[in-house]
């Protein structure tokens, strides 16, 4: 016999599914500014701008302060770091975002470290006291986490090992999550670096796509409280042959079809190192050629990011230049969700 449900469990189940429902807001999308230290410094390095702790929340604030975010952007993955920090007038920026209509997320993954006997191939940190930060983050105004795994495509990787590694990681950070009243976005990176084609992109997505869904029924996770972010399928960065939209968005959405299940209520793509046009324009081809049973949108962090940072140069200055840039291409992208964009929008944004 089945035991019913306490108060505060159906209590969270109405919660999962009020914050799955509002990231996938027709039309809108999310923004991910959760780089870490390491990776925000090298964004700056460019542009000569110190990565301090002052600079970093200048950064942040711009961005979550862009007139108009909300009507794209329906939530943001943030840093450990940003989701504690305040704007330069001591309001917290997990504030700022509920003024704006826009769900505060968190990214609880620690970066990746080498699996020991296996050369180039990596596994995700962080489950360790991931129960007591999850419990944290949540009081901080926290609704959904992210978790981060790489995978590499190469001559014999990914191996079988990797994969299983990673996404059993996933499944228990999708497990705890959802215990702690988030909901979890899992996401299993096939990086499109290297000179495989694009069938060879399918083949290992498809892999990797099947060990995790297998991991998160394994460990329980409830997949209509769940999203995946996930790469489009691509022709390796290096291939001579990259394929066209028309054949990114079919192989993806087949890959998709046939690997994940239709209880998923959301896909979220992620842009990868994928120009902001380019990311754009195949959201678009993918969108249009969809027939469900999910809803498609985007996770997108450099793809969304890089025209402001450029534009900004942390000079308090160039504020208004910026936000408008990232007004346009969330705006660019909240169009392509819905199969609406067209390429003219960019010379006329």
């Amino acid at each position: 016999m089945k035991t019913p449900r306490s108060n505060s469990e159906s209590t969270d189940v109405v919660a999962l599914a009020s914050t799955v429902k509002a990231l996938l807001a027709p039309g809108k999308g999310i923004l991910a500014i959760d780089e870490s230290f390491p990776t925000i410094a090298k964004r700056f390095e460019p542009l000569k701008i110190p990565a301090t702790e002052e600079t970093r929340r200048d950064y942040r604030q711009l961005l979550l302060t862009t007139p108009g975010l909300g009507a794209f952007i329906s939530g943001v993955i943030l840093f450990d770091e940003t989701i504690r920090q305040q704007t330069s007038d001591g309001i917290p920026l997990t504030e700022i975002l509920r003024q704006q209509g826009i769900v505060p997320g968190i990214k609880v993954d620690l970066g990746t470290a080498d699996l020991p006997n296996l050369p180039g191939e990596k596994f995700t940190k962080g489950l360790d006291q991931l129960r007591e930060r999850l419990a944290e983050y949540r009081t901080l105004g926290a609704r959904f986490t992210k978790w981060r795994a790489v995978l590499s495509i190469d001559e014999g990787t990914p191996t079988r090992a990797c994969i299983e590694t990673n996404t059993t990681l996933l499944a228990m950070f999708a497990a705890l999550s959802q215990e702690a009243g988030l909901v979890p976005i899992v996401e299993p990176e096939v990086l499109m670096d290297g000179v495989h084609d694009i069938n060879r992109a399918e083949e290992v997505t498809s892999i990797v796509l099947r060990s995790l869904f297998d991991a998160l029924a394994d460990h329980r996770v409830t997949i209509e409280h769940t999203l995946l972010k996930t790469g489009m399928v691509l022709s390796g960065s290096d291939c001579p042959q990259q394929a066209g939209l028309a054949e990114i968005a079919e192989a993806t959405l087949r890959c998709l079809r046939r690997h994940v299940p239709a209880a998923l209520p959301g896909i979220v793509f992620l842009s990868g190192g994928q120009s902001d046009e380019e990311a754009t324009e195949r959201l678009n081809a993918i969108a249009k050629a969809s027939e469900g049973p999910w809803t498609l949108s985007f996770s997108y962090g450099r793809a969304l990011q890089a025209p402001s940072l450029k534009a900004w140069k942390g000079s308090p200055a160039n504020i208004a230049a910026a936000q408008t840039l990232l007004h346009h291409r969330a705006r660019c992208n909240g169009l392509a969700v819905l199969g609406k964009y067209d390429s003219a929008m960019e010379s006329a944004g």
